[in-house]
């Protein structure tokens, strides 16, 4: 959507303006719990979303607010991606949408303990999670 080309001053219109294609939360996903930080473990996800779109999809959340980006130290061709404050506010979204995606989803592959950690602690889940995304230790380490 063009900037400045609101559809309402409806908040669930704001927020999917901003997140609500089917590609932004994965990668807050990917970021949040998973750890990725680089636009290559963004691609190799295993929903192969296409580069043009992961591209847009960093752009609408960077200038959002939701993400930043700086240069890489060690390799000053790559960007690092992290989470934002305003983008951690959106954690307890996500841990309602996996916890109704797990409910729903007879296929899910959410460990069900993490699932009963949302049911039934999520406020101590939450603090865990934002620990871990500010020391860069992500709840689930990155699969290979």
């Amino acid at each position: 959507m063009p900037k400045n080309c609101r559809r309402s001053d409806c908040p669930i219109s704001f927020s999917l303006d901003i997140f609500g294609d089917k590609w932004s939360l994965l990668i807050l996903r990917d970021m949040i719990f998973i750890g990725k930080r680089t636009y290559g473990e963004f691609a190799n996800s295993d929903e192969k979303m296409a580069t043009n779109i992961l591209a847009d999809r960093l752009s609408v959340l960077e200038n959002a607010g939701v993400i930043k980006k700086k240069k890489d130290k060690e390799k000053k061709s790559r960007f690092i991606y992290s989470v934002t404050d305003k983008g951690i506010e959106l954690l307890p979204v996500l841990l309602e949408i996996i916890k109704w995606g797990a409910t729903y989803d007879k296929d899910t592959v959410a460990p069900k303990a993490f699932v009963d950690r949302i049911k039934n602690d999520k406020e101590k889940l939450m603090k865990e999670i934002i620990e871990g995304i500010k020391n860069n230790k992500p709840l689930f380490a990155p699969i290979p």
